[in-house]
């Protein structure tokens, strides 16, 4: 296996259904879904908490991602400080995938060109994910 990086995202309750509905619009495969109640050899959770996801993995031939809802007695405040940036070879993929993010959620920039891509926009989704979506890439500049 190379070296990958990979975001590892935190959720409230709802990372099944956040998961579940990224692998849909981005066409992945969600091969890992496990709740706290599944969770071998470990120490006992909750009742609460058995049905919370304790680690989700999506991927792709592209990527992956890796989420889970907070565990027990940690406080949850959000997805804070970072965006997840895709980028899509075309503009019509960009589209899709930036409009099926924004169903439900809040648009912080709408889809228009920039200087590095055909297009760009920022949404933050319905499960409070805020994603950098680009398409049609261009050559950065050189500084």
């Amino acid at each position: 296996m190379s070296t990958q990086l990979s975001p590892y995202l935190s959720y409230d309750g709802n990372c099944a259904e956040a998961m579940k509905f990224y692998a849909k619009v981005l066409n992945a495969k969600l091969e890992a879904l496990i709740t706290y109640g599944e969770m071998p050899g470990g120490d006992p959770v909750p009742p609460e908490h058995a049905g919370r996801i304790m680690h989700a993995y999506l991927v792709h031939p592209e990527f992956a991602l890796m989420a889970g809802d907070a565990p027990p007695g940690v406080p949850f405040a959000g997805i804070q400080g970072c965006m997840l940036a895709i980028t899509f070879p075309d503009v019509a993929e960009a589209t899709r995938v930036f409009n099926a993010l924004a169903e439900g959620g809040k648009v912080t920039m709408p889809l228009s060109e920039t200087f590095w891509a055909d297009t760009f926009g920022m949404v933050t989704d319905r499960f409070g994910t805020p994603w950098g979506v680009n398409g049609g890439p261009r050559e950065m500049p050189k500084g």
